[in-house]
């Protein structure tokens, strides 16, 4: 198995900005107060016309003219998203068709917020098992905006619509992807979903009148979630890798709420860790959160060479998604003009 790494990333969100005001009166709530729950100030909406192969090509282009790739060149597109174009096809091969990778095998990944680390995984072990010239396209997108019910302010207030992307490549012995590590604790999944519309609830009249359709979170219970699994996950995969907490030095965790991650953070033992976030700006992009922040950390020259990176999502599912990384991606030889600013 040769060893494989992150060769270049790129993002995209939407252009249409939605403020804490916007939502807070449907919501019951003020904007002071979603700040004060959440961190969140504004958050990206996509336009009527994008659907999420949109975004996720994108995205996708931003990445190979990073590493300077055609898309011919690509073998595989994995795509994590829970907001599909359509049940079926799958959007990855949507995304295969606007960006021209004719070579690459392509499927999604349902992980949900946890899918983008999910994905990286999966495309990792298929190119490092494959000989010759070995590239695969990762991208994590999510528009939520589609499926969220605004007067419920458990959930509408903390979602924005966004897709990250990453090329694999061959990496130098040593570097790439150290290690990654995938839990689900399948006894929990009712804390997060979007009950109908699947061979359980089939879509009907009925279960449009009943608002089955919208995303559901029991909040409460995915913040102990978090809390019980996400340390315990994060240390358990460090150990695999033989990496001391302290040598690790940039953790990207998935976006989900600015508050949440303030009181995990002391948990996680990443002393030497710089914390990176986006969600001020950005919200929670669902699967595109790790690899927006990702790729908005890479553009702004903050990933030296060999650096730690550790990238973990977290979901419904519920899912514990984790990858350890020694940077060793292309660097930008000057800022994109497409470059999104990356606000804590």
């Amino acid at each position: 198995m040769s060893p494989i790494g992150i060769v270049s990333t790129g993002s995209y969100v939407p252009t249409t900005v939605v403020t804490n005001e916007e939502l807070a009166g449907d919501a019951g709530v003020t904007a002071d107060w979603i700040i004060r729950k959440t961190g969140i100030h504004e958050r990206r909406r996509a336009a009527d016309h994008e659907a999420t192969s949109d975004l996720a090509a994108h995205a996708a282009r931003g990445a190979l003219a990073q590493a300077g790739l055609r898309p011919e060149d690509l073998s595989y597109i994995v795509l994590a998203t829970s907001t599909p174009d359509h049940p079926q096809p799958a959007t990855a091969s949507i995304v295969q068709n606007l960006i021209g990778a004719t070579n690459a095998a392509a499927f999604d990944v349902n992980a949900v917020c946890s899918g983008f680390v999910y994905a990286l995984t999966v495309a990792e072990r298929l190119l490092a098992g494959q000989p010759g010239n070995r590239y695969g396209l990762v991208v994590g997108v999510d528009i939520y905006s589609r499926i969220l019910d605004y007067s419920d302010r458990k959930t509408c207030i903390l979602f924005g619509d966004g897709a990250g992307a990453v090329v694999l490549g061959p990496a130098e012995e040593g570097k790439g992807v150290l290690e990654t590590g995938l839990i689900t604790r399948g006894d929990q999944h009712r804390l997060i979903s979007v009950p109908a519309g699947g061979s359980r609830i089939p879509p009907s009249a009925e279960s449009v009148r009943a608002g089955q359709h919208y995303f559901r979170m029991d909040g409460r219970g995915v913040r102990g979630f978090v809390h019980e699994n996400l340390p315990a996950a994060l240390h358990q995969l460090l150990d695999t890798a033989g990496v001391p907490a302290d040598e690790v030095q940039h953790f990207i965790p998935h976006q989900a709420n600015g508050v949440m991650l303030s009181e995990v953070w002391p948990e996680l033992g990443l002393d030497n860790a710089a914390l990176h976030l986006a969600l001020k700006r950005y919200g929670n992009t669902g699967s595109g959160s790790v690899p927006i922040t990702l790729d908005l950390v890479h553009r702004q020259g903050l990933l030296a060479e060999n650096d730690v990176v550790l990238l973990t999502g977290f979901g419904g599912g519920m899912n514990v998604g984790s990858a350890l990384l020694r940077w060793g991606a292309t660097p930008y030889a000057r800022p994109a003009r497409t470059a999104l600013p990356l606000a804590g």
